[in-house]
């Protein structure tokens, strides 16, 4: 018998503390390293953006509010796939299970090891006066080489993964904090900045873009629903997690881009991607353009590890229900983690850095990954009238306008990303219909009678 293929039941390991830095490292990523300039480029001042972090923040925290409430009623691995099919029907279930495994996180990881990568070598090549690109081959090799890595940790159980997770999370927080207050402290200080511009001719349409870039950088707020089947004490740990993480996270954003705002000319963040190494380079001198590379190249690590945390959990769930390859729901008899699930998504990933790079996946993720959290704290309607776990739940504070205001902003954002950008948004929906068929093959598959 394979050593896999004896249970598939995991047993709750994970600590408020785990959970916590898995929500954190999720959020923050490549996002708050190059959303600011893109948007200098769209808002005609800094105010602006600024406003548009709270606002991404405040949005954040209504979705991870509404999510405690769901986590507590439905204490099982999967987050929205648990939450669509038991709310609406198997086959959205299935949907958002479907797209985590080709955009929610296999791509993420991708990204991340890519990221990783780049700045790695990019703080690397300025160790010397003359040196050669790396060439591209070298940096997806070791991107792949990572991705391999962190699927090993990962797989040899929680408690090995879990110690990694805090760690690498712990590192990232001091990194972009100390960063942050460093430059705020000491830097030139560019306090004009910190205002709204000349807005004679601001277009409010480009609210709507920035706010996309915006909440792709807070995406991964409901980080830990997705392991609430391993947590310990899910009815306190899940609200804690959720809320102290993402409140740490606007924490660390504000900081940041305050940060950036004083250290450059508006003028000069305009259109810049690389924006905090930027900003670095001005308050600190030139050698920070390689310290700060490779400091970016360690806090990506974080992210990369909490992607490869959490997406196998979602096939996990899938594959128990016999919608998804049934090998992927074997946990590990030793080891206590859905073991076959990590090595698929790390090799899915692998191609996936392999095949390509993913710059023009940002508005493409954001509009894919914000559909199925909408209808999940949609489904807290259905949820507290059908009265599912009723004598679990935390209930949501504020209801019922805390999901309301949840549910207006992030449609309002899709429409207008469609607006403005329909061939990306086009694909997104193509990309969730395309697993429709998918399903009843599934069904007829998986769930017809055996001989």
């Amino acid at each position: 018998m394979h050593p896999d293929s004896n249970t598939t039941q995991v047993k709750r390991e994970i600590g408020a503390l785990t959970a916590t830095s898995i929500v954190i490292a999720n959020i923050v990523g490549a996002g708050i390293f190059t959303t600011s300039g893109i948007m200098a480029g769209m808002l005609p001042g800094s105010g602006w953006i600024l406003l548009c972090w709270i606002f991404g923040g405040l949005i954040a925290m209504a979705g991870a509010l509404c999510y405690s409430e769901l986590a507590t009623r439905m204490p099982e691995e999967g987050a929205e796939y648990v939450y669509l099919r038991k709310l609406y029907h198997p086959l959205l279930g299935f949907l958002t299970g479907w797209t985590s495994f080709f955009v929610g996180f296999s791509a993420p990881v991708a990204a991340s090891a890519i990221g990783f990568s780049e700045y790695l070598f990019a703080g690397l090549e300025q160790q010397a006066i003359e040196h050669a690109a790396t060439p591209l081959a070298v940096k997806k090799l070791t991107a792949i080489v990572i991705i391999l890595l962190f699927t090993i940790v990962h797989y040899l159980g929680i408690r090995l993964g879990s110690g990694v997770q805090n760690f690498l999370t712990g590192i990232k927080i001091v990194i972009v904090l100390g960063l942050a207050s460093t430059g705020l402290v000491i830097g030139s200080g560019y306090r004009s900045n910190l205002s709204f511009g000349n807005n004679d001719s601001f277009e409010w349409l480009a609210i709507g873009t920035t706010m996309m870039l915006v909440m792709f950088a807070y995406s991964g707020w409901n980080a830990s629903a997705y392991i609430a089947g391993e947590v310990k004490q899910p009815r306190r740990t899940l609200p804690l997690s959720l809320l102290a993480g993402t409140i740490t996270v606007i924490v660390i954003y504000f900081a940041v881009n305050l940060f950036i705002f004083r250290s450059l000319p508006y003028a000069e963040l305009k259109g810049t991607i690389a924006v905090v190494e930027k900003a670095s380079v001005s308050t600190f001198g030139n050698w920070m353009g390689r310290g700060l590379s490779i400091m970016i190249a360690v806090a990506l690590l974080s992210s990369l590890s909490a992607y490869t945390i959490l997406g196998p959990r979602v096939y996990f769930a899938m594959a128990r229900d016999r919608l998804f390859f049934p090998f992927a729901a074997k946990v590990h008899p030793r080891y206590q983690v859905p073991g076959r699930s990590i090595l698929l998504q790390g090799a899915i990933a692998a191609v996936m850095v392999f095949a390509g790079t993913f710059e023009q996946l940002l508005i493409y993720l954001g509009f894919t990954l914000g559909i199925f959290p909408w209808l999940a704290v949609a489904g807290l309607f259905i949820a507290r009238k059908k009265h599912v776990g009723d004598d679990s739940a935390v209930r949501v504070p504020g209801y019922p306008l805390v999901p309301l205001f949840f549910l207006a902003s992030t449609l309002g954002l899709m429409v207008i990303a469609y607006m403005n950008r329909p061939l990306e948004s086009s694909a997104a929906v193509l990309t969730v219909l395309a697993g429709i068929p998918c399903y009843f093959l599934w069904v007829r598959a998986l769930k017809a009678p055996r001989s």
